[in-house]
């Protein structure tokens, strides 16, 4: 392991403590990643859905670990700040292995998500939680601080539902935080006193999505800082924006 890959996982790691929210804009190529680092931001993120959607692929693990990490290498050769990739919920990979390769792409932080969507269903409390801590271990044994953000899709309702999503969310990322987790990730977090629950309940940082122009359910960007939200990511969302500017500029010459 290169000591940059470790010295950028420390930088990671880092930002995730200062006292301000950090924003890690979400990229999906080189392209995307210089910008966002042209724009002045000291570190990015690379969501599955995005990098799925620029190779004609789909989210929800349409990719295999070979694609999500050609994608994520080209992206950790063009830029010089960290980057953190979304494994979905690992690609059926072994935690060590895992860890391994993402290492060896320059990747220092992951997304690790509770739904196995190739098995249409979520991992349970303990299974999701004992794999974030191999991996958590695993990366401490290649002695690099690799940020594991671990996800949970309580709130989303879509291959599973629960009678309370906040207490489901809150038992979840717990345990996720015991096992190592550096950050935790509950998606979809539907209001302002959800995501005030949420850190109140936690320890650790906490990740909450935002649309880059108008935030989030839970509040404007202002409102997520005001809050106390530890790391805002954009999930699909500066793509989809960006979408619809391109077909603004170009509908006018059809």
């Amino acid at each position: 392991m290169t000591t940059d890959v470790a010295a950028r996982a420390s930088e990671l790691l880092r930002l995730h403590h200062t006292g301000t929210t950090l924003v890690l804009p979400t990229v999906w190529d080189a392209w995307s990643a210089r910008a966002v680092v042209d724009a002045g931001f000291e570190a990015l993120s690379v969501g599955s859905h995005p990098l799925a959607d620029s190779r004609g692929q789909s989210d929800n693990e349409g990719m295999t670990l070979i694609d999500a990490l050609e994608g994520a290498r080209r992206i950790t050769g063009a830029v010089e700040v960290p980057v953190s990739l979304d494994v979905e919920s690992g690609y059926d990979t072994p935690a060590a292995e895992l860890v391994e390769r993402v290492l060896d792409a320059g990747v220092v932080g992951i997304n690790v998500e509770d739904t196995v969507h190739s098995e249409g269903r979520m991992r349970d409390v303990q299974e999701h939680a004992d794999y974030v801590g191999a991996i958590r271990s695993a990366a401490d044994d290649a002695g690099v601080e690799l940020v594991v953000n671990a996800r949970t899709d309580a709130f989303l309702g879509k291959v599973a539902s629960f009678p309370d999503p906040l207490a489901e969310a809150l038992t979840r990322l717990r345990a996720c935080e015991a096992a190592g987790a550096r950050c935790v990730y509950p998606v979809k977090v539907p209001d302002a006193a959800t995501a005030r629950a949420l850190l109140d309940g936690l320890d650790g940082p906490v990740n909450l999505t935002a649309h880059p122009v108008t935030g989030a359910p839970a509040g404007t960007p202002e409102e997520l800082r005001a809050m106390g939200v530890h790391r805002i990511t954009f999930g699909p969302l500066l793509q989809t924006a960006l979408t619809e500017r391109v077909g603004e500029l170009v509908r006018p010459w059809r």
